[in-house]
């Protein structure tokens, strides 16, 4: 008697062809498509948040066109205004710190000015030597459909009164915008100083150029006496815009005074700031910053100023001679300041004869658009080659020509930027110094 399982009856030959036939097709569903369908959002975006690629189900929540948003929106462009500022000051450092970041609520704004909740996961994604090459974002619904379609009824009823009231509330929120403009310059210009001091036997000049009139930058920068024969200079740009970084700057700015008349060794001061900054702000909210710290020592007999400074992340100072060149006073190898326990800060020193301008500045100049999207920067190269035309220069005349660029990109600048210039005169006696400062 055999077991049914050693001759199991035959498959129908209809059946079988069939089933081959399902699952060829199933096999042949483009992966593609099912991205663009998928039932969450989907987009990659370059490192500094372009976005290259969304998928068909985002652009129907947010209402938007695919040609409107890849390579001419950042994700952060996507958020409501306050969804914006959690993101450039928690998500995107966090999600920079770390890799990837999971399960963060935020808020979007869709094509009619609606804000929809969602969930947001994003990772960095790695080339093969280790080299960031771009992140990924998902995004989940969270809004209840239902209850969301509920409240659409029973508000239709008051369609009128709220289309008044909404008027009212434009012109409110209009005026209330003029206002927190206004304490927000305030507050912006609290947190620089007034006026730099005159320093016997140096010219000095500096500008602050202010991105957007709604939010606070972070960038800082300060002079000031350490004895009789030597000054202290810094600037440096503090992570993210807003509040928070307003109070990292002012402590910034506070403990920098401080570190330099304990120590004025450019590299101790950067020391003390990283230890306050990664002491306060260890934890689920890191806080850090790029700076240049440095100490001027005026030398009448020699006719030249030494100039002693240390790097913490920062774009490397530029130095402009009297005799028409430019170079860059590289400070490579120096970390982020705030970012990690113990970190190791570059320094180099130089000589300013007559003529001789030194130039700091933040990354709001060199990383402005000069074309539709974030694909085209105004770069390093460019204003090293900018710098060599006016070299030569006194700090003042530097530092005009440069707010006028800042002023050609226009709305290519999107984020604040700051400026010092502090140069050997060339025409002046070495006792009569010069200063300027424009905003």
């Amino acid at each position: 008697m055999c077991r049914a399982d050693e001759h199991p009856e035959p498959r129908e030959a209809g059946a079988g062809a069939s089933t081959d036939a399902a699952f060829t097709a199933l096999l042949e569903d483009s992966a593609e498509e099912l991205y663009e369908s998928a039932p969450c959002g989907y987009l990659s975006t370059l490192m500094d948040g372009t976005i290259a690629k969304i998928n068909a189900t985002l652009l129907d929540w947010l209402g938007l066109e695919r040609e409107t948003v890849v390579g001419r929106k950042r994700f952060a462009d996507l958020l409501t205004v306050g969804g914006r500022l959690y993101h450039e000051t928690h998500f995107a450092p966090l999600l920079q710190m770390q890799g990837e970041i999971s399960g963060i609520a935020l808020e979007m704004k869709t094509c009619g000015s609606d804000r929809l909740p969602v969930l947001v996961s994003s990772a960095v994604k790695h080339s093969s030597d280790g080299e960031p090459l771009l992140i990924r974002t998902t995004v989940f619904d969270a809004s209840d459909r239902r209850a969301y379609e509920q409240e659409l009824l029973h508000r239709k009823q008051d369609a009128d009164e709220a289309r008044r009231q909404a008027e009212e509330a434009r012109e409110q929120a209009e005026a209330d915008r003029s206002r927190l403009q206004e304490a927000l310059a305030v507050l912006q210009q609290s947190l620089l100083p007034a006026s730099l001091p005159a320093v016997p036997g140096v010219e000095t000049a500096v500008y602050y150029h202010t991105a957007s009139p709604d939010r606070l930058g972070g960038d800082f920068y300060d002079l000031f006496p350490l004895d009789g024969k030597r000054w202290a200079f810094f600037l440096g740009d503090v992570c993210g815009k807003g509040p928070q970084a307003a109070a990292v700057t002012s402590l910034t700015r506070y403990t920098l005074r401080t570190a330099a008349l304990h120590d004025p060794d450019p590299v101790a001061a950067l020391t003390t700031l990283n230890s306050v900054l990664h002491d306060r702000y260890t934890g689920g909210d890191p806080r850090y910053c790029t700076a240049i710290f440095g100490v001027l020592e005026p030398d009448p007999a020699n006719d030249c100023v030494t100039v002693r400074l240390a790097s913490g992340g920062h774009p490397p100072a530029l130095v402009a001679r009297s005799d028409g060149t430019a170079a860059l006073l590289p400070t490579p190898g120096g970390f982020l300041v705030g970012a990690l326990a113990h970190a190791h800060f570059a320094s180099t020193t130089t000589e300013l004869h007559p003529g001789d301008t030194l130039l700091l500045y933040t990354d709001g100049l060199t990383e402005a658009r000069t074309g539709p999207d974030r694909t085209s920067l105004y770069g390093d190269d460019a204003l090293l080659a900018f710098v060599t035309d006016h070299a030569g220069a006194p700090p003042e005349e530097m530092i005009q020509a440069l707010a006028g660029l800042l002023r050609c990109l226009g709305d290519g600048v999107d984020d604040d930027t700051a400026l010092l210039a502090l140069g050997s005169p060339a025409h002046t006696s070495a006792h009569s110094p010069a200063t300027s400062h424009l905003r």
